[in-house]
């Protein structure tokens, strides 16, 4: 399935997106050009009067080529496969960690949730909130050449507080300033290229209809939290579902908003204030806010509060659009139906629920996540200097992103993978492929 990275490739016969967008907002396109990598990275783009002597040519045979897709709110313990019944997350974390082999189990469970990812067409992941180290001891390991997956750029364990999102499973319980402090350390010694924090409840655990997103960790703790990380080199991510939430997050010190909710012009004048990031999810909402609750499983109260958070969500998408902000997306895996092969499924919510341009939307999949994950220079578009990563799709990805449920080829870091697989969840796709069938995204 896969070639060496070391080999030399030529990449002819395709047309090529290159994830940059031009002055009027659409995609820069390439007809038929060479893409030469060697050594992992893009050596030089010609045309057909290259020299093409001692490399392994791919013909693409009339296909289309992009940068790698960037996800950037992924947790690898979660596959997205929906649950006959709600479990407690903390007291499942206590039994792996209790149970003989329950942490290598948990490990392979992470890296076989990383390698989905690859092979669906995401080189490059950003992990939210996971079970102690295993996400950076999971890059480490794909960097050496010892697992197949993605780049990784590793949030481990996030911190949160008593009571609040996560806390006590993918989470540390903060009780006050100096614990978030504190934690915000022990998880940058850990590894981590990035905090994240739990600022706000979500629809899972909100106490009340009409009230997502209520703000559990106090504003001193925020902001103690991005001092550290700040003072380490380390960016913060946090969860915010509510207008308190964004706004005590954007006053903090965070960097990039998870998720969104209502927005109001103070605060899309923080964000100008900032510089602070928008990361858009739409499909974590999707099943409790729109499917029958014999589906989704929600209670009325779930359902309720998704219907909240996917409007403030969709709303802050729009807002973020016309005003300018900077703006990434990420999946949420690990939530129920949304799985680590369905990223093409965001990319279509952001056209369907947010009216947004598809070559807007491929820009944000690609360079525009990277610039807001700060490796830019590194990857997100098909550019001489560039990593190889590409995904090479039989059809059109901005006349249809079902192009990218099943791509032909994936290239990751000049690895080439031809027509790799996926493990795919019936029930799941029979779900979602319903759904959006019927006009509803």
């Amino acid at each position: 399935m896969k070639r060496n990275e070391n080999r030399k490739y030529a990449y002819i016969n395709g047309t090529v997106y290159t994830g940059r967008l031009n002055d009027a907002g659409r995609m820069e396109k390439l007809v038929r050009p060479v893409i030469l990598t060697e050594e992992g990275r893009i050596t030089a783009i010609g045309d057909r009067h290259t020299d093409l002597f001692g490399y392994e040519i791919v013909d693409l045979e009339g296909r289309w080529m992009m940068p790698g897709l960037i996800n950037l709110h992924v947790h690898l313990p979660a596959s997205g496969k929906p649950k006959a019944r709600p479990e407690d997350p903390k007291e499942t974390v206590r039994k792996i960690r209790r149970i003989p082999g329950g942490m290598t189990m948990a490990r392979r469970i992470c890296e076989e949730a990383a390698k989905t990812e690859l092979f669906s067409g995401v080189t490059t992941i950003r992990t939210v909130g996971g079970l102690d180290d295993l996400d950076s001891r999971i890059r480490d390991r794909i960097q050496r050449g010892k697992l197949e997956g993605p780049r990784i750029l590793a949030g481990n364990m996030a911190v949160s507080v008593p009571g609040g999102h996560m806390a006590g499973s993918l989470a540390y319980e903060a009780l006050s300033a100096e614990d978030a402090r504190r934690f915000t350390g022990m998880i940058a010694e850990s590894g981590a290229d990035l905090i994240k924090l739990m600022i706000t409840g979500g629809v899972l655990d909100a106490e009340k209809e009409g009230e997502p997103g209520v703000l559990r960790m106090p504003p001193d703790y925020v902001r103690a939290a991005c001092e550290e990380a700040h003072r380490r080199g380390l960016p913060v991510s946090a969860h915010v579902e509510s207008p308190e939430g964004v706004k005590t997050a954007l006053r903090n010190g965070v960097d990039t908003i998870e998720h969104g909710a209502m927005p109001d012009e103070e605060m899309m004048a923080l964000f100008r204030e900032t510089g602070a990031s928008f990361v858009t999810t739409i499909s974590p909402a999707v099943p409790y806010a729109l499917f029958d609750r014999s589906v989704s499983r929600a209670t009325r109260t779930q359902q309720v509060n998704g219907r909240v958070v996917l409007e403030g969500c969709i709303a802050l998408t729009r807002a973020c659009a016309e005003n300018g902000i900077r703006m990434g997306l990420g999946t949420d895996t690990g939530c129920p139906f949304v799985t680590h092969y369905g990223i093409w499924r965001e990319l279509a919510h952001l056209r369907n629920f947010c009216g947004l341009e598809p070559d807007r939307i491929l820009h944000m999949a690609t360079l525009g996540n990277a610039e807001i994950a700060g490796i830019g220079d590194l990857t997100g578009s098909i550019e001489t200097g560039k990593a190889a990563d590409m995904v090479i799709t039989s059809a059109d990805p901005l006349r249809d992103f079902r192009a990218l449920g099943d791509p032909a080829l994936v290239v990751s870091r000049g690895e080439l993978f031809d027509h790799p697989k996926v493990k795919r969840f019936k029930v799941v796709e029979e779900v979602l492929d319903r759904f959006m069938e019927q006009g509803r995204a």
